[in-house]
C-alpha cells in the first residue's frame, strides 16, 4: 500500500511539473546520460541509443535496422537460443527499434542485483559483441523481406513511403528504415561489422535510465555497460532537407478507398517555433474528431471515418503530414476540402476558444506522459538523444500555456507556405 500511495503522489505531482527530477552527466567515453531515480517499484528501465538510424544507411537502405535487429540474435558466448533462454529465465525484457535518427535497445529488469547484474552483462555483450552469424543474418533478412512484402500490400504503408520519398528526395530521411530488397541482398556480414564499428561507439551513444538504483549505482552500471565499446566519434551532422515545390502525385492501388496525404517539411526537435506549431497542429488536426479537420471533414460531411495531422520532429526537419481515407468517388472533393481548410488555418489561425480548449487538453493530458516508468523513460530518451534541457518536462506545460494566437499565425505563415505543399494519393480515386 505504501508503494501504491507513493506512486500516486508521484503521478499527481508530475502533473504540476514537480516530481520528475532529471539528472544528467557524460560518461568517460563521451556518452550522454539522463537518469530519473524511481524507487517506488523494484525495477530498472534502461535504453541505449545510437545516432545510427536509417539516415546512416548510405547506399544500402535497411542496414541500420538489420544490424539493430541482430543484437538479439546472439552475442558474446551466447548464441541466439542461449541468449533468449538467459533472458527468459530471469524475466528480463529486451527489445530493439530503429527509426530514421536512432537505433535503440531497451532493457527492463528487476533491480535486485542477482537479476540486474546478469541482465547488464547480457546487454553489454549485445552492444559490443553481436555474433552476426550467417544463419541469423539470413533469418532476420527473411523476416524483413516478409515485412516489406506485407507493407507493399497496404495502401497506407505505400502512401507513407510515397510521401516521404517525394518530400525528401535524395535526403537520408527519404527511405523507410526497412530498406529495400535489393539493398538487403547486398548487405552481408562484412558490411554489418563495418557499420557496427563506425556507429556503435561510446561517443555516439546516449543512455536513458529510470529505476530503483541511486545516482552512484547508475553511474557505475552505465560505465560498465558501455565499457566494451570503442570510444569512437559522434556521427557527422545530417544535412538540412530542402523544401520541394508544390505538386500532386497519384499511385494506383487496388482498393475501394483512397488514402489522401498532405505534407511538407516540419520541425526539428530544437525548433524555435516548436510550441506554436505543436499547439496549432493540435487545433488543426492533431486532436482527432474535435479538431478543425475532424469537425469539417468527418463530423459535418462524413467524408472520412478518421482524419489527423501531426509533426514528427527529428534531428533536422521532420515531416508534417495530414492524412485521411475516403471512398474513391470522393477522393477529389475531400482532398480539395482538406487543402482549403489548411489554407484557411494558415491565413487566419485559431480562434481564442479553440486555443483555450487545446491548451486545456494538452496540459491536462500531460501527466499521462509520465504515468509509468516506461513512459518516463520514453520522455527522457527523447530529451537525452536530442540534447534537450533537463527542465524540459518541468517547463512543458507552462510553455504550452504561453502560446498565443498571434504566435501560431506567424509560425504557420512563415514555416508552412502552401507553395511547398505536397499532395499524395494512393488508391483507385485519381
Amino acid at each position: 500500500m505504501k508503494r501504491i500511495l507513493s506512486l500516486l503522489f508521484l503521478l499527481l505531482a508530475a502533473g504540476q511539473g514537480l516530481a520528475i527530477e532529471v539528472q544528467a552527466w557524460q560518461t568517460q567515453g563521451g556518452a550522454r546520460v539522463m537518469y530519473v531515480h524511481a524507487p517506488q517499484l523494484p525495477m530498472v528501465n534502461l535504453r541505449v541509443m545510437f545516432d545510427a538510424g536509417s539516415a546512416r544507411d548510405g547506399g544500402l537502405p535497411g542496414q541500420a535496422r538489420l544490424l539493430n535487429e541482430l543484437l538479439l540474435e546472439g552475442a558474446g558466448k551466447w548464441d541466439a537460443d542461449q541468449l533468449a533462454a538467459e533472458l527468459e529465465s530471469r524475466g528480463i525484457e529486451v527489445s530493439t527499434h530503429t527509426g530514421r535518427d536512432m537505433a535503440q535497445i531497451t532493457l527492463r529488469s528487476l533491480s535486485d542485483k542477482n537479476i540486474l547484474t546478469p541482465a547488464l552483462d547480457l546487454l553489454a555483450a549485445m552492444l559490443a559483441s553481436p555474433r552476426l552469424e550467417e544463419d541469423a543474418i539470413a533469418r532476420v533478412k527473411e523476416r524483413t523481406l516478409a515485412s516489406l512484402r506485407l507493407a507493399s500490400q497496404s495502401a497506407e504503408e505505400v502512401a507513407d513511403r510515397e510521401m516521404m520519398s517525394a518530400l525528401y528526395g535524395d535526403h537520408p530521411y527519404a527511405h523507410d528504415p526497412l530498406g529495400t530488397e535489393a539493398a538487403l541482398e547486398m548487405t552481408d556480414r562484412t558490411v554489418l561489422q563495418a557499420f557496427h564499428r563506425q556507429f556503435y561507439t561510446q561517443a555516439n551513444a546516449v543512455v536513458a535510465l529510470v529505476g530503483d538504483v541511486d545516482r552512484t549505482q547508475a553511474e557505475i552500471l552505465v560505465e560498465h555497460l558501455l565499457a566494451g565499446l570503442p570510444v569512437g566519434e559522434k556521427a557527422a551532422p545530417l544535412p538540412e532537407p530542402k523544401p520541394v515545390k508544390t505538386r500532386r502525385q497519384h499511385k494506383d492501388f487496388p482498393a475501394s478507398q483512397t488514402h489522401l496525404y498532405l505534407g511538407m517539411l516540419g520541425i526539428s526537435r530544437k525548433d524555435p517555433d516548436y510550441f506554436p506549431l505543436i499547439v496549432g497542429n493540435h487545433i488543426l488536426g492533431g486532436s482527432g474528431l474535435t479538431s478543425i479537420m475532424g469537425e469539417e471533414v468527418r463530423n459535418k460531411r462524413g467524408l472520412s471515418y478518421g482524419i489527423s495531422s501531426y509533426f514528427s520532429p527529428l534531428r533536422v526537419k521532420g515531416p508534417w503530414m495530414l492524412k485521411a481515407q475516403t471512398k474513391n468517388s470522393q477522393a477529389q472533393s475531400t482532398l480539395e476540402l482538406m487543402t482549403a481548410l489548411l489554407r484557411d488555418f494558415i491565413d487566419e489561425g485559431p480562434t481564442a476558444k479553440q486555443l483555450e480548449a487545446a491548451k486545456k487538453h494538452l496540459t491536462g493530458g500531460f501527466p499521462l506522459k509520465l504515468s509509468s516508468n516506461s513512459k518516463i523513460l520514453q520522455q527522457i530518451s527523447v530529451m537525452a538523444f536530442y540534447d534537450l534541457p533537463r527542465d524540459w518536462l518541468d517547463t512543458w506545460p507552462a510553455r504550452v500555456e504561453q502560446v498565443t494566437r498571434a504566435q501560431i499565425r506567424r509560425a504557420f505563415r512563415r514555416r508552412m507556405p502552401m507553395k511547398h505543399l505536397l499532395q499524395v494519393t494512393v488508391g483507385g480515386g485519381k
